[in-house]
């Protein structure tokens, strides 16, 4: 039998739902649980806890004849005139009235079958945002539904949910109000043990009564109170799903500390590590020396080490990376480095071969851009034991290479790889050997806050490099409007003749019609036109690897004057004699990446300084950055401010994958939890097992690998 596609669902209580699914039940049955899988949604448990994200108040009901423009409001009325016009475009206009006052509904898309649920003399509820039109007052798509004289009206508020395409609210609120009538949610914690650890003013009401009441709250609770989540309810909610999360993590870090790692024992003299610090032709900063301490305690542990070594640009991470290398290397291990781009891999390639090869390290170089030939032979001295220190890219994760004893994986720029790429790098690193699992060492130049290091990084240990090497001068920064481009151009030709380098840094490669913004290649052609004294080169993601790679060692070498780049220099260059940069379009660019640009000069004993170049008028978010970038140089600082403007998905790269975080709570305005949260945390895996599993099982489900990603 043929099945009629539908155009529309209703529900029972009267709204119009547009969809695309076929009308036939199973069809429809199928597509819902389809939806609700793309939402997480695969037991009682996850409905239950999938909250409103707002809630609309349908409780009151307003006189027609009270409405005022640009308010929210719901009116009854009969139904007095439907009729479609095509004047400008075709719509569909009803008119209803109650008490001689009447209200216009206007319909850019319908159906002939609302039409016939709307006739005359219908009495119909609607809700919508009021606003003056050609015919008086008037609402455009309001919601509505049919109802009876004198219907009772609903006493709680409508929470409108989290939803995908085509799955309506009105199926989402049966699914889950079924869902908590047959699921009980007993009290998996002692009594009072949450507020004890926040020192909450009040008691906080159990679990089952905040999600029955934050999924239909009464009308007299505040709309504003509940969309700020301050209420009593939306606190043990972050409470206890805070708690999952730090238990989680917590039983990540215990059990890694029963696997066995490869125990790097005390250097030979005369070895590899020995020879590399004595070569060394600086000294350690303090807090590099701090740093390498803690790491070279972990190697000597018997089990894997699993740390996050932060550091501001120019701190001097690589050169901790490289000694964690040659103490592997010396223990008769390989160690592998992992960058997130060909550029920074190829810069790490330079330095460790630099500094390693002539100690006798046998070096090989792995990224995608390869040749088939060229790779395999890789692979085969990787496989072998023959290449001791592999650098490269996400291609040393590939399921084609096989290490003969990985002792240590060091990723640069973790936070730049996907959430997936993360666990897939994980999954590689835990399946290389079933008796050993090797050390892991993560490498950040964008600082990470204190309470997103206290949250989805507190499986991992920390060590933060936290001062400069000494000669380093701070790095002048300035804002300057793109009317006075002539100048900067000025300023970048006197520059150049003096001997400096200069980076210039556009946000395109090419036109584009939906951004007018200055490109890198019509830049380029700009400067080069204007400025004939000075050598200048181009640099962006579409030149061929190999090409890239040219274009930095000539800048790096003093072959060209002035780089003209895109954000693909964002991370890898390190040019000492560069000190001036200028950034095109500063404000379509976020902190991270400015921060992380700017961190490209200021490498040398020269002053140097960055020229953030705006175009007017600024957004207000956009002011906030340029203004955070021009008071501080501080790494720490400026993440705090991006965590506040982004929000912890987009920053830790959760955008990537899909994967939902933390979902209730905000780490600005909730990070007083956190302390009181870890030390329940710790209790609960000390005295109560068996609550931790329940627990863990009811917020996490299979969604835990992504937080501990």
């Amino acid at each position: 039998m043929n099945v009629k596609n539908a155009r529309e669902i209703r529900s029972k209580k009267g709204y119009k739902i547009s969809s695309t699914i076929s009308a036939h039940p199973t069809a429809t049955k199928r597509f819902n649980a389809d939806s609700l899988r793309k939402l997480g949604l695969k037991r009682d448990i996850d409905l239950i806890l999938h909250l409103p994200m707002r809630y609309e108040d349908e409780t009151t009901l307003r006189k027609i004849g009270d409405l005022l423009p640009s308010e929210l409001a719901q009116v009854e009325g009969t139904v007095m005139l439907s009729e479609v016009s095509y004047s400008p475009r075709r719509q569909w206009i009803v008119k209803i009235a109650n008490n001689g006052d009447e209200l216009i509904l206007r319909f850019l898309n319908f159906y002939g079958s609302q039409q016939k649920k709307l006739s005359i003399g219908t009495r119909v509820r609607v809700r919508g945002e009021v606003r003056s039109g050609f015919l008086g007052l008037e609402m455009v798509h309001p919601s509505y539904r049919v109802v009876s004289e004198g219907q009772m009206l609903p006493e709680t508020l409508t929470p409108i949910y989290p939803s995908v395409a085509g799955l309506s609210q009105t199926y989402l609120r049966r699914a889950i109000t079924n869902a908590i009538e047959r699921t009980p949610l007993p009290a998996l914690l002692p009594t009072g043990l949450i507020e004890e650890a926040i020192d909450a003013p009040m008691v906080l009401p159990s679990l089952a009564d905040a999600v029955r009441f934050l999924h239909a709250p009464p009308s007299h609770i505040s709309v504003v109170t509940l969309s700020k989540r301050s209420h009593p309810a939306w606190l043990r909610i972050k409470c206890e799903e805070l708690l999952a999360q730090q238990l989680s993590l917590k039983c990540v870090q215990s059990t890694r500390h029963h696997l066995n790692a490869p125990v790097f024992s005390m250097p030979l003299p005369g070895g590899i590590l020995e020879r590399f610090e004595a070569g060394l032709p600086f000294r350690l900063t303090i807090a590099q020396q701090r740093v390498w301490k803690e790491i070279y305690t972990d190697l000597s542990a018997p089990h894997p080490m699993q740390r996050l070594l932060q550091g501001d640009v120019g701190s001097g991470k690589t050169i901790i990376a490289a000694l964690a290398a040659a103490h592997a290397i010396d223990a008769g291990y390989q160690a592998a480095v992992m960058a997130p781009t060909e550029i920074l891999a190829e810069q790490h390639m330079r330095k460790f071969f630099i500094w390693l090869a002539p100690l006798g390290v046998r070096v090989v170089w792995l990224v995608g851009s390869m040749k088939t030939k060229e790779k395999r032979e890789v692979l085969k001295k990787i496989a072998s034991g023959e290449a001791q220190l592999i650098i490269g890219t996400h291609a040393i994760i590939q399921d084609t290479v096989k290490f003969f004893s990985l002792g240590i994986s060091i990723v640069d720029e973790q936070h730049r790889f996907g959430v997936a790429q993360r666990l897939a790098l994980r999954g590689k690193i835990h399946s290389i050997n079933s008796d050993t699992v090797p050390n892991q060492l993560m490498m950040s130049a964008t600082p990470i806050p204190r309470t997103l290091a206290m949250t989805y990084y507190a499986d991992l240990d920390v060590s933060v490099i936290d001062e400069l090497p000494p000669g380093r001068k701070p790095i002048v920064t300035k804002l300057v409007p793109t009317t006075r481009r002539q100048e900067v151009m000025e300023r970048v030709r006197l520059a150049g003749l003096a001997g400096r380098q200069i980076y210039w840094i556009c946000p395109l490669v090419d036109e584009s019609e939906s951004l007018q913004l200055q490109t890198a290649v019509h830049t380029h052609a700009q400067l080069v036109a204007s400025l004939p004294e000075l050598r200048v080169g181009l640099m962006h993601g579409r030149l061929l690897p190999t090409e890239k790679i040219e274009v930095m060692a000539a800048f790096a070498s003093g072959e060209l004057d002035l780089l003209v780049a895109t954000t693909v220099i964002e991370v890898g260059m390190d040019v000492p004699n560069a000190s001036l940069m200028i950034i095109e379009h500063a404000e379509r660019f976020g902190l991270a990446q400015l921060h992380q640009l700017r961190g490209r000069v200021g490498r040398g004993s020269t002053e140097s300084i960055c020229l953030l170049m705006y175009s007017s008028p600024l957004s207000m978010t956009a002011k906030a950055r340029l203004k955070t970038m021009r008071q501080t140089t501080d790494g720490f600082a400026i993440a705090q401010r991006d965590l506040e403007i982004r929000g912890p998905g987009e920053f830790l790269g959760a955008r990537q994958s899909g994967a939902v975080m933390l979902r209730f709570i905000d780490l600005v305005e909730d990070a007083w939890l956190i302390p009181g949260l870890q030390v329940v945390a710790e209790m609960l895996l000390r005295e109560h097992p068996h609550t931790v599993t329940a627990h863990l099982d009811r917020w996490l489900g299979a969604r835990d690998e992504f937080l501990q990603a």
